[in-house]
């Protein structure tokens, strides 16, 4: 697998990369496209099969995982599996563009270990615990034990945030979403340093 360069940003649950993400999808000199998850959890809402997530059956994704399909995966909860796919990642690379993922902090981690080269990772931290609740809670997504279950993970995965390489802290959105573009501009616009030249 080789082609373009992979941005990753990954943080607790409700700390605002999605939205960071989105951002940086509309800057078309970027030249980004966003990598689909595969899942193995039910959809939410109006979420769209092959726009949101790749939706699969349990069943599936352990056969996937099987057949060596994945470039990163998890299960996040029990019988829930998050991964991206190495189809996808090519999909992307062949219409010439750098894939821009949204994913959890291990899945993340994982990428980076396996393309440190052309990986740039970026941590979304939330001001604090307690304000991630309060955004958490605003979404109406979930009942209170899952948001407990976010908190409780949350407080573990920012304790990762000094293996990435540059952290962006959300109590700005606007400082945030310009803090990042730059970041991935200067990634974007540098030549990989290749370790065998």
């Amino acid at each position: 697998m080789k082609g373009g360069k992979l941005i990753v940003f990954s943080a607790p649950s409700g700390s605002g990369k999605t939205t960071i993400v989105r951002h940086l999808l509309e800057q078309e000199e970027l030249n980004l496209e966003f990598s689909i998850s595969a899942t193995s959890r039910e959809k939410r809402g109006d979420e769209i099969d092959g726009k949101d997530y790749y939706f699969l059956s349990t069943e599936a994704f352990k056969e996937k995982i099987r057949n060596n399909e994945f470039l990163e995966w998890e299960e996040v909860y029990r019988d829930n599996f998050y991964g991206t796919l190495k189809s996808e990642v090519e999909r992307i690379w062949k219409s010439g563009k750098h894939v821009i993922f949204d994913i959890d902090v291990s899945g993340g981690l994982r990428i980076k270990r396996k393309f440190p080269v052309e990986t740039l990772a970026i941590f979304v931290k939330p001001p604090s615990i307690d304000e991630l609740k309060i955004r958490l809670k605003k979404r109406e997504t979930e009942n209170a034990d899952k948001i407990n279950m976010r908190i409780a993970k949350a407080s573990a995965e920012l304790a990762t945030a000094p293996l990435f390489d540059e952290v962006v802290v959300n109590d700005d959105l606007d400082k945030a979403l310009n803090e990042s573009y730059d970041l991935v501009k200067v990634f974007i616009d540098s030549e990989p340093k290749r370790e065998d030249t």
